[in-house]
């Protein structure tokens, strides 16, 4: 059972790291930086969250930094987006599609890391919103903007929202690989409806 959720660990990982490298080097590309500022925000969006919820959980090492094909992937990813983003058309839907994918995949697997090793509630939303919303916090930061989370778009709700279906399904005994697909497509849809709904949250104005 252990081997069969380490699996699916690692498969949500690589969706959610290709996701996030491609979201992170468009966004360098957006703010013309070079080859190694497209790869430092590609790496950054895609592997920061992990490092951040191994570190809580107190996983150290944290994997993505001994586990080398996880940066591997990053680091090849963000080559490819530099290589061939000018084949994109439409830039700006890719970033947003790529970055919900990627909240959705971390979103599950930051979750099922943290319920497999201690199924507490609030550590797993919390564990499973900051994989999934760490990265971003970071490329943004580094971007010079104002991080998406902090504002009122409905971004780190999704992730909050994925995390807790995470547990409550895993609660009700449903398998690793079904409770994981369902979070990652919630998660991703509910990204992908607020966008196109322009869901927002209450802020004074």
């Amino acid at each position: 059972m252990m081997r069969f959720v380490s699996l699916i660990l690692i498969i949500t990982n690589y969706i959610g790291i290709v996701a996030f490298s491609v979201s992170g080097s468009i966004k360098a590309i957006e703010k013309r930086m070079d080859l190694l500022g497209i790869i430092t925000l590609g790496f950054s969006t895609s592997l920061a969250g992990g490092i951040l919820a191994d570190l809580l959980l107190g996983i150290t090492p944290p994997t993505n930094l001994i586990y080398l094909p996880y940066p591997t992937a990053s680091f090849l990813t963000s080559i490819m987006t530099f290589l061939y983003f000018r084949k994109f058309n439409i830039i700006n839907k890719i970033l947003i599609y790529a970055d919900a994918l990627g909240l959705g995949a971390f979103t599950a697997s930051g979750a099922s890391l943290a319920y497999h090793l201690s199924p507490s509630p609030l550590l797993v939303i919390m564990v499973g919103t900051i994989t999934a919303v760490g990265g971003g916090v970071l490329r943004d930061i580094l971007a010079n903007d104002i991080p998406l989370v902090l504002t009122k778009e409905f971004y780190a709700t999704s992730a909050i929202i994925g995390s807790s279906a995470y547990y409550i399904l895993a609660y009700l005994n449903i398998p690793a690989y079904t409770n994981s697909s369902i979070v990652l497509l919630l998660t991703f849809f509910l990204r992908v409806i607020a966008i196109m709904k322009k869901w927002k949250l209450p802020s004074i104005n």
